[in-house]
């Protein structure tokens, strides 16, 4: 979001602040979190399925729900967007065939143009995809094995499969190939960020496994989420263009995301910690609810604001433009959800009333 307040050379990207623990704070990525989040929820009813038994939505259905949630804004967006940016046509078209095919991703000039953050919607996409061929193969080999121990091992096992895959690739393009790490479409494609899904979806897998059994207490909760938050910090703070930390950045990332999901998902009702209070609030839920539309129009309300010399564009302004793109992006978001998002999510509902199949999930399993 803020590539316009960083400096770059040689050794990678600079964060727009003088202090180096500062900046790695700053710097410190999110976008794994969301990777591992996702795969997490939408990897659950197959995960019960596969492990307890019980049906699944088709992958049409499943399908349909995802793109009732996500095409109508980000196509809206890509076209408004892409019109005001190429004025005359026929512009460059080859962009906006690219984003309105989610294959951006594969293209080193234009993977960040038009909406630049939306290369990580590229990637989940991708995983859309994945999940529907590799949900119901789960599930049906799953249902040929005698034991729950022996059902979850396939699964879990199946996680770390797609997990060390996208290590190998990385191992093999960063130090066998020396493929440098500007190469966007080599370390930010699906065959090299899909670790950060699977950890979300062994997560699921774990959480479905484990059940009632071994929840935490707030005594070894706190220095749980405690150690991944440290390391995230850490992480953040060796990076360095081409070293280690850099190289594998994001599956170790995602790594300490789980940690920190586990610590807050599988815990003792009655020891729940003060956070986890904060994450069931009203304030976290609705920026929750616009947060797909933050998301979309948050780069192009920033550079229209720069634009439009509403914003200081010097890094020692950087706060007060933080704050300024922030505020606005949020109004921005809200009016998207509320014109866009929430009438797109009535074709849902219209669907179940004439007789959509719903998930069913044993009631054991709830």
């Amino acid at each position: 979001m803020w590539q316009e307040y960083y400096t770059y050379d040689a050794a990678g990207s600079h964060p727009p602040v003088d202090s180096a623990w500062l900046g790695a704070l700053v710097s410190l990525e999110v976008i794994d979190l969301f990777f591992v989040m996702s795969a997490y929820l939408l990897t659950l009813s197959y995960a019960r399925a596969a492990i307890d038994g019980g049906s699944i939505r088709t992958g049409k259905t499943f399908l349909f729900r995802r793109a009732i949630r996500i095409l109508p804004l980000y196509f809206l967006a890509v076209l408004v967007v892409w019109a005001v940016r190429n004025p005359t046509l026929p512009g460059d078209w080859r962009d906006l065939v690219e984003h309105l095919t989610f294959t951006h991703i594969f293209d080193q000039e234009r993977i960040f143009y038009t909406l630049g953050p939306t290369w990580s919607l590229s990637l989940e996409v991708a995983f859309y995809l994945a999940l529907v061929a590799l949900g119901p193969l789960a599930v049906r080999v799953c249902r040929g094995l005698a034991t729950r121990r022996a059902r979850v091992a396939v699964c879990l096992s199946g996680c770390a499969a797609l997990f060390v895959l996208p290590l190998v690739w990385i191992s093999v393009a960063h130090y066998v190939v020396g493929v440098p790490h500007t190469n966007w479409p080599v370390y930010f494609g699906p065959q090299a960020r899909f670790g950060g899904f699977a950890a979300g979806m062994a997560l699921a897998v774990l959480l479905v496994a484990l059940g009632e059994r071994g929840k935490l207490s707030a005594r070894a909760t706190v220095p749980l989420s405690v150690a991944a938050l440290a390391g995230l910090y850490a992480l953040s703070y060796l990076s360095d263009a081409g070293n280690f930390a850099h190289t594998f950045y994001h599956p170790i990332a995602a790594l300490l995301w789980f940690a920190l999901l586990y610590a807050t998902l599988h815990v003792r009702p009655r020891e729940q910690v003060r956070w986890h209070g904060l994450l069931r609030s009203r304030w976290v839920t609705a920026v929750g609810l616009i947060s797909y539309s933050v998301y979309i129009w948050h780069e192009p309300v920033m550079l229209q604001l720069i634009k439009s010399g509403l914003v200081p564009t010097s890094q020692a302004g950087f706060p007060f433009a933080a704050l300024i793109v922030f505020a606005v992006a949020l109004a921005v978001g809200t009016a998207s959800y509320w014109l866009v998002e929430y009438p797109a999510s009535l074709l849902g509902k219209a669907k179940d009333a004439k007789g959509a199949t719903r998930d069913f999930y044993p009631e054991s399993t709830r």
